[in-house]
């Protein structure tokens, strides 16, 4: 009976990876055709919270924070002073990115005392 079952489990794992390996092939060749499956609201493709963070003070490892180059921001922050009164949708086309983003750059560079807002339109201080 246990050889039996042991047999039937080795069919099943055979055949799910069979039946993985072709949704693989099915989904790269409907990509192929239509471009990627759209994805409804939430995470991005590929993020998980599989691999564990290292802790800040554990191991030497220091905790990640976020990049402080600031790049979108000086390109943005140029692009008021070379066209004064620009805005957000215009930066936006500018820089090729989409202005959702800029809405959380910009204020910062008003806080910082880089840019004013009068209506739409950015100036430089």
């Amino acid at each position: 009976m246990a050889n039996f079952v042991d047999m039937t489990v080795q069919d099943i794992d055979s055949r799910l990876k069979e039946l993985h390996e072709e949704v693989g092939r099915l989904t790269a060749a409907r990509a192929a055709l239509v471009g990627p499956a759209k994805r409804g609201p939430g995470r991005p493709a590929g993020s998980t919270n599989a691999r564990p963070r290292a802790a800040a003070g554990r191991r030497g490892g220091a905790r990640r924070g976020r990049r402080r180059g600031g790049t979108r921001s000086n390109q943005a922050l140029e692009l008021v002073r070379s066209n004064p009164g620009i805005t957000i949708p215009k930066i936006a086309q500018s820089l090729k990115i989409e202005p959702n983003y800029l809405y959380r750059v910009m204020p910062k560079l008003i806080e910082e005392g880089q840019v004013k807002r009068d209506g739409l339109g950015y100036f430089p201080v």
